[in-house]
């Protein structure tokens, strides 16, 4: 029996919420918590699709049924696999479990189909792919709801090396898959934020600018209803001083839509056109985070962090559960602030101290996870008798 798995992280955000939507950078960081998704072939005469032991239905998991229409369609001749989905990123809570999901059952789907290759000198190249999706090909069809195709290729007639198993998955192309099954899934409209840091991992910086002194990984651009975004995503690279530094995240337990929240800032702005500079000095205070990050003065970016909170307190995104939290983890952190949307949902602070900090929020009611500070992004962890869906010519 064919078997695979994929796990990707989870993210908080550390920098940047709200003011990115209106051209400032912000930055993600991984956390230590992860989602793993395996895949394995059906046995004669068990239910062709299942996931977590159920029936599939699609309207309960969009994700994966988006990447169904772009990895293993049916009407192509996909057999029918089962899904398993285990992890420790609480849903709807901010920490981009959808997107972990997303990212680990794109790797997973990918090494289980295998590629098409005009060339083996380098797998990991898109140049020698003869099909997929990576930014560095026009893949334009990847966002449209009803993809269904095989996967943009780039040479059909060049399909000379078939290749499957765990060094077909690329971080490009499982990025890109899972930013736009979450526009699928959100009616158009998704940063690529999360699918980047979840499969990057590591310190993540989206800007609608080009960087200096960072990584720059790939451009994504995202037709919407009001225009064409464009988001510029980098990898920020540390010093080796992380060993003791731990973000300790606290859930409120409070549900709060991030469109609600966003809807909210734009309304402030729309009232009062000169808040825009609160959304600019956001985006001072996240660059300097982002310098601090760079040379390791995590001093630095707790101040950073704890600024933005003022800022974002400022523009009504918070509410009382978070404070309540982010005071509570004050004296044992070098900062801390809400992370994501706001209006509930989980606050994170970045302290020495995890276990003192921990322990602070949840006097205060909150709910902990503990991560240490910039974490693996995707792996492939399992992979065995592939591929489950021969696409090649044996």
């Amino acid at each position: 029996m064919g078997r695979v798995t994929a796990s990707a992280p989870g993210k908080c955000i550390l920098f940047g919420e709200h003011a990115v939507v209106y051209g400032e950078p912000a930055v993600a960081v991984a956390i230590e918590q992860r989602i793993s998704v395996t895949l394995e072939s059906v046995q004669t005469g068990e239910t062709p699709w299942k996931i977590d032991g159920m029936h599939f239905d699609s309207r309960k998991h969009p994700h994966v049924q988006a990447l169904r229409n772009r990895l293993w369609q049916t009407s192509q001749g996909a057999p029918g696999i089962t899904i398993q989905v285990n992890g420790d990123i609480p849903p709807a809570s901010g920490l981009g479990s959808s997107a972990a999901l997303s990212v680990a059952a794109s790797a997973a789907l990918r090494c289980a189909r295998g590629r098409w290759y005009t060339s083996v000198d380098d797998l990991q190249n898109p140049a020698t792919w003869a099909e997929g999706y990576a930014s560095s090909i026009e893949n334009l069809d990847v966002y449209t709801p009803e993809n269904r195709e095989l996967s943009s290729q780039q040479s059909k007639s060049s399909m000379e090396h078939y290749v499957h198993g765990k060094e077909v998955a690329s971080l490009d192309e499982c990025a890109l898959l899972a930013h736009a099954v979450e526009a699928v899934a959100q009616a158009g409209r998704a940063s690529p934020m999360d699918a980047s840091t979840c499969a990057h991992g590591g310190v993540v910086l989206l800007s609608d600018a080009m960087e200096k002194d960072v990584e720059y990984l790939y451009t994504r651009r995202l037709k919407m209803e009001d225009g064409e975004r464009t988001w510029h995503l980098h990898s920020v690279h540390m010093p080796n001083t992380t060993e003791d530094l731990y973000l300790v995240i606290g859930n409120t337990g409070v549900y709060a839509p991030t469109s609600n929240q966003v809807a909210k800032v734009a309304a402030a702005i729309a009232a009062k056109p000169e808040r825009i500079r609160e959304i600019q000095t956001i985006g001072v205070i996240a660059r300097r985070g982002i310098q601090a990050l760079k040379e390791g003065d995590f001093e630095a970016v707790g101040r950073a962090m704890s600024e933005n909170q003022i800022m974002l307190q400022g523009l009504g995104v918070s509410c009382p559960e978070l404070e309540s939290l982010i005071r509570a983890a004050a004296p044992t952190s070098l900062g801390a602030k809400l992370t994501g949307a706001g209006g509930g949902g989980c606050m994170v602070a970045l302290t020495r101290h995890p276990k003192q900090t921990s322990e602070a929020i949840e006097l205060a009611g909150g709910r902990t996870l503990i991560s240490k500070f910039g974490n693996a992004g995707l792996t492939v962890d399992e992979c065995e008798n592939m591929p489950l869906w021969s696409t090649g010519r044996e």
